[in-house]
C-alpha cells in the first residue's frame, strides 16, 4: 500500500497479484518500485507501477535478494543464486521491455529457458571466484495431486542427480523436506546443500509441498493449521513421481528433513514405511509441548491451535515408526527446544515400532551437539554432521559402512 503523508486515501499496489512481496526498491520518480517475490522455485525481480493491476517479471532465472536501483533507474544491482549455482552479483538492465514470461509471472520452469530469457537483461558481474563444478545435473519435475475437494493442484520440486544416473545405473533416492514450513526450496545454501548428497552417489529430490510460497495463497491455505494433511500427501506424490523415473531406484529410499521439515519426517515415519532410513534434524515432535517452549510462541499460537496440535502432532503415532531415525539436535536451540529432541528419542526407545532390546542397543541413533542452536554452524561440526547423516543413510539403504568422525569416539 502507499500512503500519502498529506493523509490522502490509501491505495493498494498490484490488488490483482497472488504473490508475497519481499524486498521493495523505488525507482526515480517513485512512481514504480522494483520488488522480490517467490515464484516456482525461483525469486525473480518484478517491476510494477503504483497503478497496476499486476507487476510485470523482469527476470526469469534464480533467486534474487539485495537489489539496489542505480541513481538514474537504468539499471539495478543485486545478488542471485539457484540450486545450481551460490549467490553471484548480477547487474540488470531496467531499460530492456519487460520479457514474454507475462505479467503474473507463469514463465517456463526450465532452467534452460530461464538463462536464455535473461541473457538481454542481466549481466553477471566479476567475481572472487567461478561458480562451482556440480557433481551432477539438476531437474525441474512436476505432478498432479487432487484434493480431498476434487481440486486439481501442482505439485513441482527439484531433482538432482549425480553424473551418471540413467536407467542403466539408477541411484538411490533422497527426500529431503525443507523448513519454514512459509519457504520454498530456491536459494542456495552452504549449510543445506544437496549437492554433498549427490556426490555420494544419492538422487536429491527437494519438493514444495502445501505451505511453500511461490504457488499462490490457495496452496499456502492448504496446509495451514493442517500440516499431516495436504503437505504431507503432496511429498508422498513428488516422491512417487520420482521414482517412477527410471534413472531411479525406487527399491533405495530414504528421507530427511530439519526444523519443520523435521517435523514433517517425523510425521512421514509414523505414516509410512516406504523409507529405509530417515533423518530428523532439530524437529517439532509433539506439539501442545512445543509451542509454549519456542522462543517464537506468540507466533505459532496462532497456528498451533490445541485442537490442531492434537490432530497434527508426530508423537500420537510413535507407536507405528517401524524406520530407523537419525535424531539431531542442538542443546541451544530455542527456536526448537532440546526438549523436543530428547522427548522424541525416549520414545523412539520405549514406544515405536522399533523399540531398543533389552541390552539397550537399537536401530535408531542420536547426534548431539552440545554448543549448537537450531543450525549446525561451526564449520567441523557442520563436517560432523553430513559424515554421521551420510553414515547411516549408506548403511541403511546402500547396505555399504562409512566409518563415523573420530571425534565421536566408538
Amino acid at each position: 500500500w502507499t500512503v500519502s503523508v498529506d493523509g490522502g486515501t490509501p491505495q493498494q499496489i498490484a490488488p490483482d497479484w497472488d504473490r508475497g512481496a519481499g524486498e521493495l526498491a523505488w525507482l526515480p520518480g517513485s512512481s514504480e518500485l522494483l520488488l522480490v517475490a517467490d515464484e516456482a522455485g525461483h525469486a525473480p525481480v518484478f517491476r510494477v507501477g503504483l497503478s497496476d493491476a499486476e507487476p510485470h517479471r523482469l527476470t526469469q532465472d534464480g533467486a534474487y535478494s539485495q537489489v539496489r536501483v542505480a541513481p538514474d533507474g537504468s539499471f539495478a544491482l543485486a545478488l542471485r543464486s539457484s540450486y545450481a549455482y551460490p549467490l553471484e552479483a548480477v547487474r540488470i538492465d531496467l531499460a530492456v521491455a519487460a520479457s514474454g514470461a507475462g505479467s503474473n509471472g507463469a514463465g517456463t520452469s526450465a532452467a534452460g529457458a530461464n538463462v536464455a530469457a535473461d541473457e538481454s537483461r542481466v549481466a553477471l558481474l566479476r567475481g572472487p571466484s567461478a561458480r562451482p563444478e556440480l557433481p551432477g545435473r539438476l531437474e525441474d519435475i512436476s505432478t498432479e495431486v487432487t484434493d480431498p475437494d476434487g481440486t486439481s493442484v501442482t505439485v513441482r520440486s527439484y531433482l538432482a542427480l549425480p553424473e551418471g544416473a540413467s536407467a542403466e545405473n539408477p541411484a538411490p533416492l533422497l527426500l529431503w523436506i525443507h523448513g519454514g514450513p512459509i519457504n520454498s526450496w530456491n536459494a542456495w545454501s552452504w549449510r543445506w546443500n544437496p549437492w554433498n548428497m549427490v556426490a555420494a552417489g544419492y538422487a536429491v529430490l527437494l519438493p514444495d509441498p502445501a505451505l511453500s510460497t511461490g504457488y499462490g495463497q490457495h496452496f499456502l491455505q492448504r496446509g495451514w493449521g493442517n500440516w499431516g494433511a495436504a503437505p504431507y500427501t503432496d511429498i508422498m506424490a513428488a516422491t512417487d513421481a520420482a521414482e517412477a523415473r527410471a534413472d531411479i531406484d525406487e527399491t533405495r529410499t530414504a528421507a530427511m528433513g530439519g526444523s519443520f521439515g523435521g517435523y514433517m519426517a517425523n510425521w512421514v515415519a509414523g505414516h509410512t514405511n516406504r523409507f529405509k532410513a530417515i533423518v530428523t534434524h532439530a524437529s517439532l515432535w509433539a506439539l501442545d509441548q512445543f509451542g509454549p517452549t519456542t522462543d517464537a510462541a506468540y507466533y505459532w499460537a496462532r497456528e498451533t491451535t490445541a485442537e490442531m496440535a492434537a490432530k497434527n502432532s508426530p508423537h500420537a503415532f510413535v507407536g507405528e515408526i517401524r524406520t530407523p531415525m537419525l535424531v539431531i539436535h542442538g542443546d541451544k536451540d530455542y527456536r526448537v527446544p532440546i526438549g523436543e529432541g530428547l522427548r522424541l528419542w525416549y520414545e523412539l526407545l520405549t514406544e515405536s515400532g522399533l523399540p531398543a532390546a533389552e541390552d539397550g542397543s537399537t536401530e535408531h541413533q542420536f547426534l548431539y551437539f552440545p554448543n549448537e542452536n537450531h543450525w549446525i554452524l561451526s564449520p567441523q561440526h557442520s563436517k560432523v554432521w553430513y559424515e554421521v547423516v551420510l553414515a547411516f543413510l549408506d548403511q541403511r539403504v546402500l547396505g555399504t559402512t562409512r566409518d563415523l568422525p573420530s571425534v565421536l569416539g566408538n
